[in-house]
């Protein structure tokens, strides 16, 4: 399931890590079982490098924007800076193009005379989702603890409201304490970030599904996980305070109609084996869960 997910994504080159499948087999071979953790963590950048990136003194909202709209959208556009002194990091471009040379973005498309950097595997995508849950906690001091209890009936018994009613409440805390968190970028990027710290998934944004893209596909991890007993497409959709009622009831009905196309993708049948699927639509205004309901 993992590597059939993997291979859908969009921005995903077909290629697996040779480190990472060594040692998946090499585990395999000594012990006659999988990997509990199906990383291998000696192909992690350093999580430092991040973290002194981005403490670095003359950081920029700028800068941290670019992160957040990274870890929300997958990618970003920019040109590459072949060379540039130390003192200049922070000028425009240069510090998008050092996480390319540190390798937290690789190239995977063109888009006109400009390349589309995006996140090169999952190994990767946990580290902004880290850096980003690391800053909402400073400055909120959230408490994860109840959320993962939750998840535990998310995954086994179906009972998704609960959590993700948590997760609309906590980022409700955030924004309210944090000036710019407000958007929907910042939503999909803290709703992703903390769907990642449940464990019994793994959680693949912007998955290709019948010719569209899902916004969030929690796909059970039965490798390590073989009780998941549930699967989630989630269609997450943002308002803001100015818009009309009438375009929040044509966004409710789209996230509907949008659940129900991507559930017919054969893929789909393939990666919620087993499993029961079910639709989430999910509605936000500002800060404010208007609505969430299963299709």
């Amino acid at each position: 399931n993992y590597c059939f997910a993997r291979a859908s994504l969009k921005t995903d080159p077909k290629m697996f890590n040779s480190d990472m499948v060594l040692y998946y087999l090499r585990h395999h071979i000594d012990t006659g079982e999988s990997p509990e953790k199906m990383l291998d963590v000696n192909t992690r950048t350093d999580c430092k490098k991040l973290k002194r990136l981005v403490e670095l003194d003359g950081m920029s909202e700028r800068e941290k924007g670019y992160i957040a709209q990274i870890a929300a959208e997958g990618y970003i556009v920019a040109d590459l800076n072949y060379s540039f002194p130390a003192e200049r990091i922070f000028d425009e471009g240069n510090f998008i193009s050092l996480l390319y040379y540190y390798g937290m973005l690789t190239i995977t498309g063109t888009y006109g005379d400009m390349l589309r950097l995006g996140i090169p595997n999952n190994n990767v995508r946990k580290q902004y989702y880290d850096y980003l849950l690391t800053e909402c906690q400073r400055a909120a001091r959230l408490d994860f603890m109840p959320l993962k209890f939750a998840f535990n009936d998310l995954a086994f018994e179906g009972k998704w409201r609960p959590a993700l009613e948590m997760i609309a409440a906590q980022y409700a805390e955030v924004a309210s304490v944090r000036n710019g968190m407000e958007g929907e970028r910042n939503l999909q990027g803290f709703v992703m970030s903390t769907l990642s710290l449940c464990s019994y998934y793994l959680m693949l944004p912007e998955v290709e599904m019948s010719h569209g893209y899902c916004d969030i596909f929690l796909l059970p991890d039965k490798m390590r996980y073989p009780e998941t007993a549930h699967s989630y497409i989630l269609e997450l959709k943002y308002l803001t305070a100015k818009d009309s009622d009438e375009k929040a009831e044509q966004q409710w009905a789209e996230a509907a109609e949008q659940a129900r196309h991507y559930a017919t993708d054969r893929k789909v049948a393939i990666m919620a084996k087993d499993t029961e699927l079910h639709l989430i639509r999910m509605q936000m205004r500002g800060t404010e869960l208007l609505r969430i309901e299963q299709v």
